[in-house]
């Protein structure tokens, strides 16, 4: 069963700072990896270890998507921040944070 894909209003604002093409790959990748078993930890799904963002990381290229997953009371992914990767550290919007 597919899961559902929704965007937190933060995670939405974070897209805003992004490139026209950064968003399309953004977009792109969550349809493509994260609606059937996004649990599933993969070259580039990975859970994280505990952090005030979220438990799961999709990489893709110097981006990184932040996720949590809900089973009920149906199939859901939750998108909660969409970052770009600089060195040790993640641009999250426009905030800085280590990760």
């Amino acid at each position: 069963m597919p899961y559902r894909i929704d965007y937190s209003p933060d995670a939405e604002d974070h897209m805003r700072v992004l490139t026209a093409r950064q968003k399309a790959m953004v977009l792109d990748a969550v349809d493509e990896q994260l609606v059937y078993q996004p649990t599933m930890e993969t070259k580039s799904r990975k859970p994280m270890r505990p952090n005030p963002v979220a438990p799961w990381e999709l990489r893709i290229s110097n981006l990184r998507v932040y996720y949590d997953v809900e089973e009920d009371p149906e199939p859901l992914v939750y998108i909660r921040a969409v970052g770009v990767k600089e060195g040790n550290r993640v641009r999250i919007g426009r905030e800085v944070i280590d990760l």
